[in-house]
């Protein structure tokens, strides 16, 4: 059994918006966790789809997944203070109906709008290999570390460098572990899953990511998902023109 965990429990402060969290400012159409969403309901491979989602606005998000027909939405359940808390409360829930070991959970930010099947594919494939599974896609930038942000004296060979993204993929037997540890060992709030378990000294396993798979952060991030969805409507309706001779 495959299923995907979305956690969209963000307030949306680094994207600047008032009255919407981030996950539901519209782009193309859609809400943004609403084209996430849509990725996962229509792949062959996944059986469920599990949201941690803020509290105030579930009902809200209720609405949204009757009004675009999103399927295999199996619960709907509060976030966290946190993004890890948010991350815990879904695995819990995906722990009450899936039990196997072997059952894999896709973790993955409600924003990123820009899957392809293939990587999703991809990230179960390699879950099942590897029970953990993380995209990555080489730094291409130069990386300097300072712990003030005004002065450095250290630096990072690029070539060792990477960028995760999501879905991250883990056998229900390793997340749960790992969930259970963070507890015993008061670990409260890691960056994202993957961090969890280096954080708790195990290795992960990681491949290749695609670069278009972005985390819509920032309101420049929010620029580069409408400029791509606007291309791509471009090219359908090139398309179009070009098959009715127009």
């Amino acid at each position: 059994m495959v299923t995907a965990m979305l956690f969209a429990g963000g307030s949306g402060i680094r994207m600047k918006s008032t009255d919407l969290p981030k996950q539901f400012l519209e782009v193309g159409g859609k809400p943004i966790i609403i084209h996430t969403m849509e990725h996962f309901s229509l792949h062959p491979l996944v059986d469920n789809i599990v949201v941690a989602c803020k509290s105030d606005w579930i009902d809200y998000l209720c609405d949204l997944v009757k009004k675009y027909n999103i399927h295999k939405v199996r619960s709907i359940v509060p976030g966290g203070k946190t993004g890890f808390a948010s991350i815990h409360n879904g695995v819990v829930a995906t722990a009450e109906f899936s039990r196997e070991p072997e059952d894999i959970i896709l973790i993955c930010d409600g924003v990123r709008p820009m899957l392809s099947e293939e990587l999703i594919t991809n990230c179960i494939n390699e879950t099942k290999l590897y029970k953990t599974a993380i995209p990555v896609t080489p730094s291409i930038d130069s990386l300097l570390f300072s712990t003030d942000g005004k002065t450095c004296s250290k630096s990072y060979e690029r070539s060792s460098m990477y960028i995760t993204q999501a879905p991250q993929g883990y056998t229900m037997e390793r997340i749960l572990w790992a969930h259970d540890e963070a507890y015993k060992r008061g670990i409260t709030n890691p960056v994202s899953s993957g961090e969890l378990f280096i954080e708790l000294g195990e290795s992960v396993h990681i491949f290749q990511g695609e670069r278009f798979n972005i985390k819509v952060t920032t309101p420049e991030d929010l620029i580069t998902l409408r400029s791509q969805f606007y291309y791509d409507n471009y090219k359908k309706f090139a398309r179009e023109e070009l098959k009715y001779g127009l």
